[in-house]
């Protein structure tokens, strides 16, 4: 049985090195098939802190954070995660620092337990990696024409094992707000990913409402699957969704969608825990090789609703010709 996999590509070109300003940057509208929320454009707002995206009328589509909010029952030392992430009707899909999970931050990425000049958990567990003196900090951020660029190291004990630059781009829409990422990841040194069967990227969403999930073959009946068991996780899929009828009787679906050239994954979705997880490290530990870039692909929609399936469908099929 393979017990592990090697990767040494580089599918998409460096980003340009630029340093962190605080700004207030128009953003041209973008579309998913559909009427826009506004005609006229996205606003990104960013302090020493964070990055806020707003729609013209003043409604929050997404929040990044550099580092760490203050007085919050986040247990890790890491920013580079994206909380509130809402609908077009404004309703937060993600959550944060949750009781049960303290470590989960909205759309994060991090790995459970890896190896290499220092061993680390990024993901925020510490049950078999250190999490202490772990921490993903922000070098600096550039505005682009619908995003941003964000240049971030995963830093173990002052020494920077994964040098990260992340492209975000948004788009907001009277369906669907979408935010697609492109990770690209330098390790400094050999790094393996230990196998689990989560970890990785994930979102993780709200647990205040009855959740069902969903693919492309309709809604899944999977049993939730064990955190210990890889084997026990979804099969991949072009994406899987959840959506969530809120106490009062809103509902909403929060979407990933998983690039066709991202390594091949299994996905830790947990109905109980709340969370999409396409998982790398699930079908076998994973290889790092020191300078060669590991580059990872996402889509995450938040639309209002039920699933949008045939959205959903057009959005994986156009993103996989690219």
């Amino acid at each position: 049985m393979k017990t592990h996999r090697t990767f040494n590509f580089d599918p998409v070109p460096p980003s340009s090195g630029a340093s962190s300003t605080s700004v207030l940057v128009v953003l041209a509208m973008l579309s998913v098939g559909c009427a826009t929320t506004d005609p006229s454009r996205l606003q990104i707002e960013q302090s020493a802190s964070q990055v806020s995206v707003f729609t013209a009328s003043g409604q929050q589509v997404l929040g990044y954070h550099l580092r760490p909010p203050p007085g919050t029952k986040l247990v890790v030392e890491s920013g580079g995660f994206f909380h509130p992430l809402t609908t077009p009707r404004g309703v937060v899909v993600t959550d944060f620092a949750p009781t049960d999970h303290p470590h989960h931050r909205g759309v994060f990425l991090g790995w459970v337990e890896m190896h290499g000049a220092k061993d680390a958990d990024f993901w925020g567990w510490g049950e078999h990696a250190p999490i202490q003196n772990r921490r993903i900090v922000n070098r600096s951020i550039t505005p682009t024409q619908n995003g941003f660029r964000a240049s971030n190291d995963w830093v173990a004990d002052d020494i920077v094992l994964i040098r990260e630059e992340l492209r975000a781009s948004v788009t907001a829409a009277d369906t669907a707000n979408v935010l697609e990422l492109v990770y690209r990841l330098r390790p400094q040194s050999d790094v393996t990913l230990s196998r689990w069967a989560f970890g990785g990227f994930c979102l993780r969403t709200r647990k205040d409402g009855r959740i069902g999930f969903y693919s492309p073959k309709g809604e899944a009946s999977l049993p939730d699957p064990n955190y210990l068991k890889p084997d026990s996780d979804w099969p991949d899929a072009p994406w899987y969704a959840a959506t969530v009828t809120l106490e009062d009787g809103k509902r909403f679906t929060a979407a990933v969608l998983n690039h066709p050239q991202n390594p091949p994954a299994l996905w830790h979705n947990h109905r109980d825990v709340r969370m999409i997880n396409p998982c790398i490290a699930a079908p076998a530990e994973v290889k790092l090789t020191n300078g060669k870039p590991l580059t990872l692909r996402y889509r995450v929609v938040a639309a209002d609703g039920d699933v949008p399936t045939e959205l959903l469908n057009r959005l994986a099929k156009e993103w996989s010709a690219n």
